[in-house]
């Protein structure tokens, strides 16, 4: 990924925490694209949003404490980026379709509760989530999502921002986010049977 490094200005001091802007690229460019792409699921927009990043990050690296990691950090910033733009994504779209309506009567109650019934898997959660290939089987099968399930399951399973703050950010109502939740973990569910626990038997 080709991105404009945010050099220092000569007559500008480094923080306490002696940042180094002109090593950001290098070390962190290929992570935050890869935070960026897998939430906007659109190459040009996620360069632009790492390169937004770090510019944002450069002009408040007074800021920055220590008290997290560097990558941390930029990532949180990020993050922030990634959310402005799909709040004003949602605004020039269509916030609700009819299959997504449909669903959520059928399946949710008043709060967004799922009502149906659903079966787990054996194993220890905790030994998948350890495991980097198992990682990366998830990740590409959030990827195959459709845009709207996996943006949405990502914010609020993966990055863990509130269900209000997802229905603002989006602008769906309750119910319609957790019938998308439900749609996406029925296809990653499907997913991972296929390309993991089965070819892991």
């Amino acid at each position: 990924m080709k991105m404009k490094r945010p050099l220092a200005h000569g007559k500008d001091k480094a923080p306490p925490s002696a940042l180094d802007p002109a090593q950001w690229v290098q070390l962190h460019g290929d992570a935050l694209f890869g935070f960026a792409i897998l939430r906007v699921r659109d190459r040009e927009v996620a360069e632009d949003l790492v390169q937004e990043c770090l510019m944002g990050a450069y002009e408040a690296r007074h800021r920055f404490t220590g008290e997290a990691a560097e990558r941390t950090w930029l990532t949180g910033i990020l993050k922030h980026k990634i959310i402005d733009h799909l709040r004003k994504q949602s605004r020039r779209q269509s916030t609700e379709t009819l299959s997504d309506q449909a669903l959520g009567e059928a399946h949710f109650d008043g709060r967004g509760h799922w009502v149906g019934r659903s079966s787990t898997w054996n194993g220890d959660p905790k030994a998948l989530i350890e495991n980097s290939e198992f990682q990366a089987t998830l990740a590409g099968c959030i990827a195959a999502l459709p845009d709207k399930l996996a943006t949405t399951f990502i914010l609020r399973e993966i990055d863990g921002v509130e269900s209000e703050e997802v229905c603002t950010i989006l602008g769906i109502t309750s119910t319609n986010m957790w019938a998308r939740i439900h749609r996406a973990r029925l296809s990653l569910r499907r997913c991972l049977e296929t390309k993991w626990f089965r070819e892991s038997e």
